[in-house]
C-alpha cells in the first residue's frame, strides 16, 4: 500500500523513538519557556493546522509544567481547607495556557493553532503557529487573509482558537 509523505511522517511520529526524544528534551529543557523556531518538529501536524513555509508565518515552541496548577499559599490566617491551594484547577487545558503565554510574548502576531510535540516527567512542549496580520504575504494569501480583519484580534485570549473552543465545549 502506497502512503503519501504526510501519512508516512505521521506514522513515523507514532513509532517509539526514545533516544531521539530524550536528546531533544535535554536540549529543550535548557532553552527558555517560549522560543521561536525555524521549522516545525511535526511537519504533518503543522500542515494540517494551516502552516506554510512563507514569510509572515512564525513558529514558537512553548514549555509548560505538568501536573496540577498550584496557587500561591496565602500568608494570612485561615484553616487549611479554606486556603484554596490544592485541588483547584482552572477551566483551561495546558495547550490553551501555552497558546496564551506565547501570545503574550508575541503581541503583534495572531495564533492560528497549536499541537503537542512531546513531554517528559516535568514539562510538556507545544508548538504554536502564528500569523503576522500586517505582513503583505499574509494579507495577499486567500487562506490567511481573514486573520487581518479586526474581529480576529487577540483571538486566543477570547477562546477562539481550536484549543479554546474545545475547552469551552464547542468542539469535540
Amino acid at each position: 500500500m502506497l502512503m503519501g509523505l504526510y501519512k508516512v511522517l505521521s506514522s513515523l511520529w507514532r513509532k517509539n523513538r526514545k533516544e531521539l526524544e530524550r536528546s531533544r528534551y535535554i536540549q529543550w529543557r535548557r532553552e527558555g519557556a517560549v522560543v521561536r523556531i525555524e521549522r516545525p518538529t511535526r511537519l504533518d501536524r503543522a500542515r494540517r493546522l494551516g502552516y506554510k513555509a512563507k514569510q509572515g508565518v512564525v513558529l514558537v515552541r512553548v514549555r509548560v509544567r505538568k501536573g496540577a496548577r498550584r496557587k500561591e499559599r496565602p500568608n494570612k490566617g485561615r484553616r487549611p481547607k479554606r486556603m484554596g491551594v490544592s485541588k483547584i484547577t482552572p477551566a483551561k487545558s495546558w495547550q490553551l495556557i501555552a497558546e496564551e503565554r506565547a501570545q503574550r510574548k508575541f503581541p503583534n502576531l495572531e495564533v492560528l493553532g497549536s499541537y503537542k510535540v512531546g513531554d517528559d516527567s516535568v514539562y510538556q512542549w507545544y508548538e504554536v503557529i502564528f500569523l503576522d496580520p500586517f505582513h503583505p504575504a499574509v494579507k495577499n494569501d486567500k487562506e490567511f487573509r481573514w486573520i487581518a480583519e479586526k474581529q480576529h484580534k487577540k483571538r486566543v485570549h477570547r477562546g477562539l482558537t481550536s484549543a479554546g473552543k474545545k475547552v469551552r465545549g464547542l468542539r469535540k
